[in-house]
């Protein structure tokens, strides 16, 4: 079975509609997959993938770990597609206990048999839960948007989850161990930068046992970026400074999926309720979604890795499809005003509207730049 966990730095990037449409794409593609709605407390993926609402979900099996979890999954009108919805009744992933997160885990797990794929749609945000459960997989997807936000929540993300891998190698007690719940608690007062290249030597030092299975698992280690909501080809260079941060900061490599534009059609699929590949499959969206599913499904199931050449064409085949995509939605926006579907007026508003996100991603901007600037110069004071 293969596990794909996806994660976001931050809400708002459209992590539950990649999920869901994914989901739709891969059982289509003739595998049996279970789609598992994690992100507690939040849940909405059963309005995405245009499911009744939930009676039952994972809140259910949670407030009774001793239940029957197949109750809790549900069938769908796409054939070969279940669905585990959560629960907006918990308060979120951070209030799971650890036989919790263990029972359900082993559930999950023990869904192989007859599913393909599993797909784990997790919360924002980085709780110690959601790492963990994007460390069920080594091919752990995490979606970003071009907005400076976004960017910057998407690395943190990447961050946190290498800092959990390396914490959980470490036996409780171990010299590795108190170094690092040391670092953690001295960085969280801003006096220190944690950089995987410059920790590494000091815990080879210190306890090369820890060192030598840190290694080991983050070698295995594939997490992959897809970057959503894009407006233009220029957009889509953003996750280059995802990249360059992974591998500076964090010694890590990561593989670029591709990009997905945004789209007003997401809005009327989500009111139809049904997921953007089921209500218009040839729009530049699904086309992307579908593009994405087969590179995932072409890739090995098992452990693998790439070289920085595979790695580096993976960006640069994300950018050239940004470009044909970009193309091929203006060319379908002169066709509509051409056959009388869109007209000048529709034109203006969705310009008008597209005009207004793009000021306030620009103060949104200037924010953080203002955050970024002050936070320098306490640093100096420092």
């Amino acid at each position: 079975m293969r596990i794909i966990p996806i994660a976001s730095g931050k809400g708002g990037v459209g992590k539950s509609l990649v999920a869901a449409n994914l989901g739709v794409a891969f059982a289509q593609a003739g595998r049996r997959v279970v789609l598992a709605d994690l992100d507690l407390g939040a849940s909405n993926l059963h309005l995405v993938l245009g499911h009744h609402s939930p009676q039952m979900g994972i809140g259910t099996f949670l407030s009774n770990i001793k239940s029957n979890f197949a109750d809790v999954i549900a069938d769908t009108d796409v054939r070969g597609l279940r669905f585990i919805p959560g629960d907006n009744e918990i308060p979120g992933t951070a209030n799971l206990t650890m036989i919790q997160r263990k029972a359900l885990v082993k559930q999950l797990l023990a869904l192989k048999n007859d599913t393909d794929i599993l797909i784990l749609d997790l919360g924002a945000g980085t709780h110690q839960s959601i790492l963990e459960f994007f460390l069920l997989s080594n091919q752990g997807i995490v979606v970003s948007a071009p907005a400076v936000t976004a960017v910057l929540n998407a690395y943190v993300f990447l961050k946190n989850t290498i800092f959990r891998l390396m914490f959980n190698s470490c036996t409780k007690g171990s010299p590795a161990r108190v170094y690092l719940e040391k670092l953690r608690k001295d960085s969280s007062g801003g006096h220190h930068k944690l950089y995987i290249p410059k920790i590494l030597p000091e815990i080879h030092k210190i306890d090369p046992v820890s060192h030598e299975n840190f290694i080991k698992r983050i070698e295995m280690l594939h997490p992959r970026l897809i970057m959503n909501l894009v407006d233009e080809p220029k957009d889509a260079d953003v996750a280059l400074k995802i990249k360059r941060s992974c591998e500076e900061y964090l010694d890590l490599r990561i593989e670029h999926l591709g990009i997905i534009y945004r789209d007003v059609i997401q809005d009327t699929a989500l009111a139809s309720r049904l997921s953007i590949i089921l209500y218009k499959p040839q729009s530049v969206l699904s086309q992307a979604i579908y593009r994405i599913a087969d590179k995932i499904l072409q890739s090995p199931e098992d452990n693998f890795s790439l070289d920085d050449k595979q790695i580096d064409e993976s960006f640069e085949e994300a950018e050239m499809e940004a470009e044909v995509d970009f193309d091929t939605k203006m060319e379908y926006i002169e066709d509509l005003l051409h056959s009388g579907a869109m007209n000048k007026g529709d034109l203006i508003e969705t310009v008008k509207s597209q005009q207004f996100e793009i000021a306030k991603l620009r103060k949104e901007a200037n924010f953080i730049k203002t955050k970024l600037a002050h936070a320098i110069q306490q640093g100096f004071k420092v």
